[in-house]
């Protein structure tokens, strides 16, 4: 039988360039001839998904714990096919994850990591976790910053912060600011490292225990 896949997910604050790097990472995979799929998280494809896209884009206005819960149930959505992909020999890209909802949500005042934590535990846990990051000035000057509801500076300030709380041994930091092609080179090394490190382990999970050490 194949081994089980990767799951990676690439993270950080918005306009670092995660989205292009994942659709790169996911050509280099699968010309390499490793069985990969991308997600990206929100999706705002499904029912739940369909909400947040009308919240970010300001179309509607809701309670903050309740934004947070819709981003946590539209991952719980995948969670079924997730697993499936993985322990059927599938490396999954993801673009943002858990580490996200928790960061941004965070970032608001009346809502704490440890709270936000919560209900991603028992969802699958990245094998790695590419966390790209940039300078202040070269995000703001990015196509399209500011067109949605959390891109502003101070705002990211405090979701950069949460960041560095959540980070763990799964955990690369990757200095952004790069051509896209030097970029990708770096991130395929770490990504193809840890495909042949995992296929024979079983997958993890967010648990209580790492939220008892934030």
């Amino acid at each position: 039988m194949p081994g089980r896949g990767a799951l990676i997910v690439l993270e950080g604050c918005d306009r670092v360039g995660k989205t292009t790097q994942a659709s790169k990472l996911l050509e280099k995979l699968q010309h390499r001839g490793i069985p990969t799929q991308l997600l990206k998280f929100p999706d705002r494809s499904t029912s739940t998904g369909q909400i947040i896209n009308s919240y970010l884009t300001r179309k509607m206005d809701l309670p903050d714990k309740t934004v947070h819960l819709l981003f946590s149930a539209n991952r719980w959505e995948s969670e079924p096919q997730m697993k499936k992909l993985l322990n059927s020999g599938v490396t999954l890209i993801v673009d943002r994850y858990s580490h996200s909802g928790v960061a941004f949500s965070a970032a608001k005042n009346e809502m704490s990591i440890h709270w936000c934590y919560q209900p991603e535990i028992g969802l699958p846990k990245p094998d790695l976790v590419l966390f790209l990051t940039l300078n202040e000035t070269a995000i703001s000057k990015r196509s399209g910053f500011g067109d949605e509801r959390y891109e502003n500076s101070e705002f990211l300030k405090k979701v950069a912060s949460n960041f560095q709380r959540l980070k763990d041994d799964a955990w690369k930091i990757i200095d952004a600011d790069k051509d896209i092609e030097t970029l990708n080179k770096e991130l395929l090394l770490h990504v193809e490292k840890v495909i042949e490190s995992v296929k024979d382990t079983h997958l993890s999970y967010f648990d209580p225990i790492a939220m008892n050490n934030l």
